[in-house]
């Protein structure tokens, strides 16, 4: 027989709740992701430097001063005169010396040499901080699920890098070529800047919580995020331009703007043969082919932005203003860089806000898909 209730029971007597069940999302291990983020951006403003030095080493003529590639034993410079003396006689049976730079003291030998071994020893570094962070977080259990796979690729994406950068290298030291293949140069550079592009996106990931990206990802803007795509693409393909222009220091060819040497199209555009090799060795053509991508990305930029504007989020729209705004600067150094004649310090700030550029790109794309509210006041 049932027990009269007190009708105050359930104040009285509180029953114990039950706790409902974590989600997958919840029950997942989260891992490390603050100490891999900051982790990453240091990766990330390794690989900027890395840009940066790789920019000077090509500016002032050292890519060439090592002509051996040795992985380990290359981390350990010359220690004394006479191994200073034996890598500057493998430096003199190069064509940039004897076409280039004969003549050269040891003393200037040792100049670009510096400059090649620290952009190589650089490279070292940054493999060898990603391989003690990759072990450390993988021996600890503390990479979160789904990322092994996406911080693996990093550092097999650098290795590419160091054997792609000896194969550019290796296309200077024989036959009668001066410098490095154009070609060469712009695989190494592209190469360079995606790998700057995974690790940036990883780090915009792991900035916000996989429930916040879940439900941000409802609200992706497809268009935008789109259209932002297509100009992450044309400012890679203008990246690659510029590097064809590096490589054979087209940018110091014609001086004048909006002119090329006072005509529309550069004379002798089609002068060498095959005709193809005008597209990575003629300096009128390369520089006319970036040039006019230059419009062709400006006025697509102006487009996304002016398409952003209609976005419901205030903080998706001025990622898209920092976009134009940088795109713009861009286009003014780009300018100045040729008027200039491509002193270093221009020709390095242009490919410095080239990295800009695209880490912008890249954010704005990122907020398009994985935008952040902010209210009726936000906006």
């Amino acid at each position: 027989m049932s027990q009269k209730r007190s009708i105050f029971e359930d104040v009285s007597q509180p029953q114990q709740s039950k706790t409902p069940s974590k989600g997958a999302i919840d029950a997942a291990p989260k891992g490390a992701r603050r100490g891999i983020r900051l982790w990453l951006m240091t990766l990330f403003a390794l690989v900027v430097v890395m840009i940066v030095v790789g920019g000077l080493t090509r500016l002032t003529d050292s890519g060439l001063s090592i002509t051996e590639w040795k992985p380990v034993t290359g981390a350990v410079p010359p220690t004394n005169e006479a191994v200073w003396l034996e890598e500057f006689e493998k430096y003199k049976k190069i064509p940039e010396y004897q076409l280039q730079n004969q003549g050269m003291s040891l003393a200037e030998f040792k100049t670009i040499y510096w400059w090649e071994w620290g952009h190589r020893q650089l490279g070292r570094a940054i493999g060898l901080v990603w391989a003690l962070g990759f072990l450390g977080f993988a021996v600890t259990r503390n990479i979160p699920t789904g990322w092994t796979g996406r911080l693996f690729l990093i550092g097999a994406l650098g290795g590419l890098q160091g054997a792609i950068g000896w194969w550019m290298v290796s296309s200077g030291l024989e036959g009668s070529r001066l410098d490095v293949a154009s070609y060469r140069l712009a695989t190494h550079l592209g190469l360079a800047f995606v790998i700057l592009g995974f690790i940036a996106w990883y780090i915009f990931l792991l900035g916000r919580e996989e429930r916040a990206l879940l439900q941000a990802r409802r609200g992706k803007e497809a268009k935008l995020f789109s259209l932002s795509t297509g100009l992450l693409h044309a400012s890679f393909a203008q990246i690659l331009l510029g590097a064809l222009v590096a490589g054979i220091d087209a940018g110091r060819s014609f001086t004048d703007w909006p002119m090329m040497g006072g005509n529309v199209l550069p004379e002798g555009m089609f002068a060498m043969t095959p005709v193809w090799t005008n597209f990575f060795e003629n300096a009128g053509t390369v520089q006319f082919m970036h040039r006019i991508w230059a419009y062709l990305l400006l006025a697509f930029t102006i487009v996304v932005w002016r398409r952003s504007k209609s976005s419901a989020h205030v903080k998706t729209r001025f990622a898209f203003n920092l976009v134009m705004a940088a795109m713009t600067i861009q286009a003014v150094l780009g300018i100045m860089t040729v008027l200039y004649i491509a002193p270093w310090q221009l020709a390095i700030l242009h490919q410095l806000t080239a990295v800009a550029v695209w880490v912008l790109i890249l954010r704005a794309r990122f907020l398009s898909h994985y935008p952040i509210s902010t209210g009726i006041k936000g906006g």
